[in-house]
């Protein structure tokens, strides 16, 4: 009889498990299928944006081997890896700083085999210096010139942009020249090596290099000096390609710095080799003078360089142009003839500025009669136009960027 109890009551336990097995399997199916279709979105998701991430590192990597094979295979352009630059700055010190701008921090390196180098490392928060960069990718493989700074490579790794250049010990000319101190280590010879370095480089630039280049931004920071005292032209960020047929373009975006722009860039977006012209001739007034064209200074009636050295030259006073630092270092028909030089470029109208084959032939020439120069640009800007003028050309040493709206070409 017991076993038959038992045998009676038993179905009622099975009952009841059947019951709460049906009834809690279904939820937990659900949730367990709803997590895994979670997980699955989630790796999709972070599959896709680190495919995407990769793809974009690579392309840039890719294009930049490309470039560098195809248009140059004798350089000597390098990829780095991110951990070697790194160290050879000292993670990034401050100590290794060498200069700070728009595009982002320049630091000095050395690297195992005790090369040392200087090192650009882009801004994360600068748009405009990511075109910068690529520009000065594109544009290394097709200049070569000793008075160019050299290129080594770059190194783009993640959200790392880097530039490395060759080193160059003796920092940048306006390092010496405005210098009260330092300007009097720069006797007259030294100068005038300098401002034939500058000439031959633009040159190259605008003649002998593969395409037409157009600098857009020289001045006096952007000269560098190498432990020679050599010059090198650097920073071609700005820079734009001409092709052979091209004589001027135009831009609704004018960049590069007040002082050293050329009034129909400035003014119209309009740039050409006169413009590159324009601005050395504005530095060679300065290498002249050991005086900055645009700053917080007043020349005369003048607030900028060009008005006084043009009003100088008017009345026969020229010598008083001459920076005092120099003492008698110079040779007064050589100083005379770069003045004469620097004013011709300078004029407002880009057609009478001469090619810079043109002012190479003039300056290295005691035996070629120059003509006048005209008006140089900007000349009428005197001390009552100062409201306007303080916009335009007290900020001396950045890059100053302008967009118009609405632009009609000449």
């Amino acid at each position: 009889m017991l076993s038959l109890h038992i045998s009676l009551r038993w179905p009622k336990k099975s009952k009841l498990c059947i019951i709460v097995t049906t009834t809690c399997l279904p939820v937990l199916l659900s949730c367990s299928l709803l997590c895994l279709v979670c997980i699955k979105r989630q790796r999709r998701a972070g599959k896709a944006k680190l495919q995407s991430t990769r793809t974009t590192s690579t392309f840039d990597i890719d294009e930049v081997i490309k470039l560098w094979k195809s248009e140059e295979r004798s350089s000597e352009f390098s990829l780095f890896d991110f951990d070697t630059l790194e160290n050879s700055t000292n993670n990034f010190s401050d100590e290794n700083k060498l200069g700070e701008g728009g595009f982002g921090t320049v630091y000095k390196g050395q690297l195992s085999d005790r090369l040392e180098i200087a090192v650009k490392r882009l801004s994360a928060r600068s748009g405009q210096g990511l075109v910068e960069f690529k520009n000065e990718i594109q544009l290394i493989a097709k200049l070569q010139h000793r008075n160019l700074v050299r290129l080594l490579g770059c190194c783009i790794q993640g959200e790392e942009k880097i530039l490395i250049y060759e080193y160059m010990p003796n920092k940048s000319l306006d390092f010496f020249l405005f210098d009260q101190t330092r300007g009097g280590l720069l006797d007259w010879q030294k100068r005038f090596t300098i401002v034939e370095g500058i000439a031959q480089g633009l040159l190259y630039l605008h003649k002998h290099s593969r395409l037409r280049i157009i600098h857009r931004d020289l001045k006096a920071s952007n000269i560098l000096l190498d432990c020679k005292m050599n010059s090198k032209i650097s920073d071609f960020g700005l820079a734009r390609i001409f092709g052979s047929n091209e004589t001027q373009a135009n831009t609704n975006r004018v960049v590069g710095t007040f002082g050293y722009m050329s009034p129909e860039y400035a003014s119209d977006g309009l740039f050409s080799v006169k413009s590159d012209v324009f601005s050395f001739g504005v530095l060679l007034l300065e290498i002249v003078s050991g005086k900055r064209n645009a700053g917080f200074h007043q020349y005369g009636n003048h607030l900028h360089l060009l008005g006084y050295a043009w009003e100088l030259w008017k009345e026969g006073k020229w010598f008083e142009l001459i920076d005092q630092k120099l003492g008698d270092s110079f040779e007064t028909c050589e100083i005379l003839r770069c003045i004469h030089v620097a004013l011709m470029c300078v004029q407002e109208n880009a057609s009478d500025r001469p090619t810079m084959s043109n002012v190479i032939m003039m300056l290295s020439s005691d035996s070629t009669n120059l003509p006048d120069p005209k008006q140089p640009a900007y000349f009428n800007v005197r001390i009552k136009d100062e409201a306007k003028i303080a916009s335009d050309f007290i900020v001396p040493d950045t890059v100053n960027e302008i967009t118009f709206s609405d632009l009609e070409g000449r």
